[in-house]
């Protein structure tokens, strides 16, 4: 067993022995004295202990901002790290953006800073994800006490760096030769480096927990305190890291992290690149896979819902070979999904939608940014001189898993594109949902707003341009 071996400041950290889940800040803290990096909440949504993990990708290294909360130590394996206490200059003084920082007023308590400095040093050297405004990139940090003007004027006013870091990709070359394995007190985890090896692992493991960027399952440990017994991690699996863009589709290999996926989805439909990029905060995409947002089978993970309203095909693999299924019939019922013994999520097929598609993709949540949804509501109409010929409307955190509203589209389906029709559909989509109350909305807000969101599409339709305020009243 080989353990965990990493590049902190480019000098080699080696951990022989590692518990499997424990986390990447704990480790930090408290056996390298780290401080630095905070623990705000433990759960990927503060951004107080954002990161910088860095990868080898095409002979060069690529910075992603990452929350090191839910990152558990093997996932940075053969990596290199960087914390706050990476990027003072040579003679200890503050970088220029902590320089700016200190001068304009950006921070009072000061928790939160160091992440926002290590989101927006990111930006600064050009890390994944970070082609976004300003704003976009420190969606996933919170201050409570500062207010984000003058944090989002010294981003902007920091000037990029170029940074030559040819020696650490060569030592990190040294550090990714192989797969990654250990134990702990009986605990097995792996990290395997290709599917079929993933294949082969899960048929001897076949009960063993599959992580990819651990967004969800991190909170079972951190907050839920669960064991997950042995642990098989996808992170370095290249071949599930594929995107392939063709004139019929999109396909998705299940690793492919959402912050990758960000521009082929919004080249696919504005609205797909709009959810995309209000899936939590950039560090939660940074980590996050589309492959994972669909296995776990959460009825509120934002992906499933405009995927199926997309057609969307979802192939599995085993070392029996592979199976492919409409996504919207993976999800069984709450908890559950058909996902047999030995099987992983390999990749998602996303048909390019056609000439005469009608298409919109909405999110509503308590908050615009970082935050979950309280409905997700997808829906494509493909309209030929004026009628309906066919339909596809899905809901997240209207049901026990992402849904199809079948009595809705029948509503809709062979009937002239007009507002009575939407109309008559939005009184059966009253058919199709009884959805739960819980803190996030209740069932009444929820029934409202699905019906609203259909309302919406045909006033998009018109042409009917809807400001943030008005979209506000009008879902209630």
């Amino acid at each position: 067993m080989a353990g965990v071996r990493f590049l902190l400041d480019g000098e080699v950290v080696d951990l022989p022995e590692v518990d499997p889940t424990a986390t990447l800040l704990d480790h930090l803290r408290y056996k390298m004295r780290r401080t630095g990096t905070k623990e705000g909440c433990a759960e990927g949504d503060c951004g107080a202990c954002t990161v910088l993990v860095g990868s080898l990708e095409n002979e060069s290294v690529a910075w992603r901002a990452v929350n090191s909360c839910i990152q558990f130590l093997p996932m940075v394996n053969g990596k290199a790290l960087m914390t706050v206490e990476s990027i003072k200059a040579g003679d200890g003084a503050l970088c220029p953006l902590q320089e700016t920082m200190a001068a304009n007023g950006s921070s009072q308590c000061g928790f939160c800073t160091p992440g926002f400095v290590m989101s927006l040093h990111g930006r600064s050297i050009g890390a994944k994800g970070c082609d976004l405004p300003v704003a976009d990139v420190i969606a996933g940090n919170l201050c409570r006490c500062t207010g984000y003007g003058p944090i989002l004027d010294a981003g902007e006013n920091t000037p990029l760096q170029e940074r030559g870091e040819a020696d650490l990709a060569d030592s990190l070359k040294a550090l990714t030769s192989k797969s990654g394995s250990g134990e702990w007190q009986g605990r097995l985890w792996f990290a395997p480096r290709s599917s079929d090896e993933l294949a082969a692992l899960l048929a001897e493991h076949p009960d063993a927990r599959l992580i990819a960027g651990a967004t969800d399952v991190g909170l079972w440990v951190t907050k839920g305190l669960r064991e997950l017994g042995t642990v098989i991690f996808l992170g370095d699996v290249a071949d599930l890291a594929q995107i392939e863009e063709t004139d019929e589709a999109l396909i998705l290999g299940a690793g492919v992290r959402y912050a990758d996926a960000h521009a082929a989805m919004a080249r696919l439909h504005p609205d797909l690149g709009e959810l995309v990029r209000r899936i939590g905060g950039l560090q939660v995409r940074n980590a996050g896979t589309v492959g994972g947002n669909i296995a776990n089978g959460s009825p509120i993970g934002d992906g499933p819902p405009a995927l199926i309203a997309l057609g969307a095909l979802l192939t599995l693999r085993s070392v029996d070979g592979r199976r492919t299924m409409p996504l919207e019939d993976y999800f069984l019922s709450y908890g559950k999904q058909d996902r047999r013994a030995g099987e992983f999520v390999e990749s998602v097929h996303i048909p390019r939608p056609g000439a005469d598609a009608v298409i919109h993709i909405a999110k509503l949540s308590r908050r615009f940014d970082s935050d979950i949804s309280a409905v997700c509501g997808a829906f494509m109409l493909n309209v030929t001189d004026g009628a309906i010929t066919s339909a596809r409307v899905a809901f997240g955190g209207m049901a026990a898993t992402p849904k199809r509203a079948a009595t809705c589209e029948a509503a809709l389906i062979g009937k002239p594109f007009d507002d009575a029709t939407v109309t008559a559909a939005i009184e059966a989509l009253k058919a199709d949902f009884e959805p739960l109350s819980d803190v996030r909305g209740s069932s009444a807000y929820r029934a409202e707003t699905a019906a609203n969101l259909l309302r919406r599409l045909w006033l998009r339709h018109q042409g009917m341009a809807i400001s943030v305020l008005e979209v506000e009243a009008f879902d209630g």
